[in-house]
Order: C-alpha cells, then structure tokens, then sequence
C-alpha cells in the first residue's frame, strides 16, 4: 500500500495537494473518494480521508514526511489495515505494522481493517473465568474476569505501568496473548518496555504496538485500533487475549490536536463532541466470546488525585470497574498504591468461587472497620482490647498487601495466609518475622510442586472462610510445615 504508480495506473484518478496544516492535507480532485479511504502520496506517505467538502478531502498524514502544496494524490479504494498473523507474538511493531525492534521483517501476516463495529450481543457470553493478576490486592479485594473491560486510573508515576507488567508476566504465563499499546510515549519508555518484557521471558507470548510522542498524531490516533484488530485476530481463534491501551487520555489529546486543527467545533475542555462515541466503539470491541475473550485494560491520567475529569469520567461509564492507584497512598510509601474503597469492579466476583466470594466479603468488611479505626486514633482515644486486636491484624495486612512489582503472589497462597493471620497464628509474631514467614511461603508455593499441590487441594476443599480458619486453628502444618520450618533454617 506505499506504491503511488500503481494506483495510479489501477484507480486512475489524481488528487493535487491545495494546503498543509501539520498532520492535515487538503487536497483536490479524486472524484470517486469516500470517507476512511486510504490515499497515498507521491512520495508514498499515506493518509486517510476525514472527511469531505465543497472545497475538496481532508486528510489525516500517517507520518512525519513534509507534504508539500501541489504533491499529487492518488486514492486505494482501500480502508486502513494492518498485517495480523502468530508471527507478530514476540515482536515490537508500530501501528502499521512496522517492525521496531530490529528482528527483520514479519512473514505471513493477513490484512485485517483496523475499524471495524463491535460485535452484536448473541456473539458474546456471561464472563466466568477469572484473569488473576499476581497482586493480591487486587485478586483478593478486586478481582478482574477474562473479557472484563478495567480502567487503570491514577496520577503519573504511581505504580500503573508495574501493575499493568506484573498482569501480564501472569497472564502471558498462563498462556494468554498480551498485547501491550504504547499511545505516544516517550522512545526511552518503550525500550524499557520491550527490554522487561524481554528479561522476563514473557515475549514470546506478547507483542508491543508502539507510537511514540515524536510520530505524527495520525499515527498516534491509530494505535489502540491496531492493537485491538490484532487482539481480534487471535479472539476469533478461542483464544484469550489481554489488551492494555496506555493510555487513553493521551489517545484523546492527540484527537483533540487533529479535531481543533480541522477547525472542528470544540465541546468540554476543547475536545470534540464525538470523543465518547470515538472510545466506546473501540472498547466494545473487547468482552467475553463464544469463540475467545479479549480482557482490556485502558488506563487513564488523573491529576492531583480528581477522578472527575471528561475523559476520566467517560471512560468510566464506557467500562466495567476501574483499579485507582492513589498519589496519597503512594506518597506514604504504600506499594502497590492501590485505594481499595475507591476501586470498583462490577464482573470479577462472578468469577470467584463460593470460598473468595466469602474471602472477599470478609476481607471488605474488615477493611472499612481497620481504617474508621485508624481514623479514630487521631483523636487520641484510649485503646480497648478489641481496637489494639483490630489494628494488629490491620497492620499485618498492611505489611501482607505491600508488594514490590516483581512479586507475584499466588491467590490461593493469598487465601491461605489470610486464614491463618484471622486464626491468630501469626498474633505473637513481630512484624519482621512475620513478613519472612510469609516471603518464605509464597516461595514455597511458587517453586515446591507438592506444598503448592496441597495447598490447592486444601483451599479447594472448602467452601467458608469461617471453616477454613476453624481448620487452621487445629491444625496449621500448611503453614508452619516442616518444609516451611526447613526453608527457614
């Protein structure tokens, strides 16, 4: 699609370039042109038509290359489409397919049109499955299901992008194909994207479709709906696909660039009328399928903590939950800074069984009561038994949920643990050691197959929390076991 001869000679129409706006052309002629029709230039840069008028196309430019007046057009009779195929797993690629990582060109690819609608209802099914994330926060309190749709909200540099890495070091685990959409960031940012995701082995099962703030806007507008055709492409095998947009909000302000540029009439804080509509059609296009699943995670910038900004909001009500990482907490030095009470998710615990329905409502509630706990000790009341048992089971919480972003912590270890600190096994212990009993059993799980296969088979056994923890209190060998006690030694 960059040979301006051959369309030429094909549709045999010419178009002649009449002004330049930075990322917009307008041009005249091409009689026969129609609205998201690819167009190439004769110095074989394309662009796609916007829109059409009395006085000719508007064109959007896919790349930085000078277009000068009086450069000749010829149109494709073809919409935008990138090459989708299972030899892109491993690679980094921009939004039209470019390879940026160095490796060659991709072979075997098919075209796939990158706007397409989403697909009608009778093509989805209830969600069921859960998407585990490694962060027991969020598994425990916030659980996500595979074809669920979750903002990732917070401020800049509080922990969104290492949430979003340890989710698919987990899921590309599993088996299930990341695809990661870097929306006009930093160069530097992106290496060190492709350079985590090479050093943890997770590529192979991942690609990187990357826009940096140096391309066009036209190139940057494009790249969530690349990396979304490509998640579809691997969708309509069964297979289960996570998605990350990062972010949205960057998405919207290059949008809004090309939008006032074409002298559009500018709404809410100069962004174009139709940006819901722009958003809501790509992220309908992820769910739950009969033949696959593709989980998306947008993310969105807040500033200074306001969770009510236009695209913040819009993206919300577009969504099924949202994780919101907190500059305050993060400021305190809490990691992940995950605001448990001002997260929400309205599918992941139909997804949970009897058990972490149970864990989790348990969880919860406790939560709410440990922190009007902290808030009353500000006042200096005396403490009571009951409130001194509250904030120490609170403070081992604390000390449980605070995890760097090259953990991963298993759910059913995460179960386990929490039943044995409401068995009181830990009461005793000093928060040094009881943080080293804890490092020393989610190693356990993760690298001895039969402590992880009796630990599986004991949480499947039951169905109440209240049960489990009846259990642990007479016997707690799971927990303080002789391998346990060996890896200690």
């Amino acid at each position: 699609m960059r040979d301006f001869q051959i369309y030429l000679d094909k549709i045999g129409e010419i178009g002649y370039v009449a002004q330049n706006i930075h990322s917009l052309v307008y041009v005249t002629g091409l009689p026969g042109a129609h609205s998201n029709e690819v167009v190439v230039f004769e110095n074989n840069c394309l662009g796609m038509i916007l829109s059409m008028g009395e006085n000719g196309l508007e064109v959007l430019v896919f790349g930085n290359t000078e277009i000068k007046v009086g450069c000749k057009v010829v149109r494709t009779n073809e919409r935008v489409e990138i090459g989708v195929g299972n030899s892109l797993l491993g690679r980094m690629i921009d939004p039209m397919g470019v390879p940026l990582d160095g490796k060659g060109e991709i072979k075997d690819l098919k075209s796939s049109c990158i706007d397409i609608y989403p697909p009608k209802i009778f093509e989805r099914k209830v969600i069921e499955k859960p998407l585990l994330t490694g962060v027991a926060l969020v598994d425990l309190m916030s659980p996500l299901g595979k074809g669920q749709r979750e903002l990732i909200i917070g401020d800049r540099k509080t922990g969104k992008t290492e949430f979003l890495l340890q989710t698919v070091s987990v899921q590309a685990g599993l088996g299930t194909v990341c695809i990661y959409a870097v929306i006009g960031q930093k160069q530097i940012d992106i290496g060190k994207l492709y350079e985590y995701l090479l050093k943890d082995g997770t590529i192979q099962n991942s690609i990187i479709v990357a826009s940096s703030s140096s391309d066009s806007p036209g190139l940057i507008f494009l790249t969530p709906y690349s990396a979304m055709t490509i998640a579809e492409y691997f969708k309509e095998r069964g297979m289960d696909v996570l998605l990350i947009l990062d972010d949205m909000t960057s998405h919207a302000r290059f949008y809004r660039q090309i939008s006032l540029l074409a002298k559009r009439f500018p709404g809410r804080n100069s962004y174009p009328g139709d940006i819901f509509y722009i958003h809501a059609k790509l992220i309908e296009r992820a769910g739950n399928f009969k033949k696959g699943s593709i989980s998306c995670l947008p993310v969105a910038e807040s500033i200074m903590g306001d969770l009510s900004g236009y695209i913040q909001t819009n993206l919300m009500s577009m969504t099924d939950g949202h994780i919101f990482f907190d500059i305050d907490l993060f400021s305190q030095g809490k990691r992940p800074a995950i605001n448990p009470f001002l997260s929400v998710t309205r599918i992941g615990h139909q997804t949970q069984t009897t058990l972490q329905k149970d864990v989790s409502r348990e969880l919860s509630f406790f939560m709410v009561n440990y922190d009007h706990m902290k808030q009353f000790m500000h006042f200096g009341a005396e403490v009571g038994a009951t409130t001194r048992s509250v904030l120490s089971l609170g403070a081992k919480l604390d000390a449980f949920f605070e995890q760097s972003g090259n953990k991963r912590i298993a759910l059913n270890i995460s179960i386990l643990i929490l039943g044995g600190l409401w068995a009181g096994i830990w009461s005793e212990e000093k928060e040094a050691q009881y943080k080293m009993d804890i490092e020393q059993l989610v190693l356990s799980y993760s690298t001895d197959a039969g402590y992880k296969n009796e630990v599986d088979q004991f949480i499947k056994s039951y169905d109440s929390f209240s049960d489990l923890i009846t259990h642990l209190r007479r016997d707690n060998h799971l927990l303080v076991s002789n391998f346990a006690k060996r890896i200690k030694t």
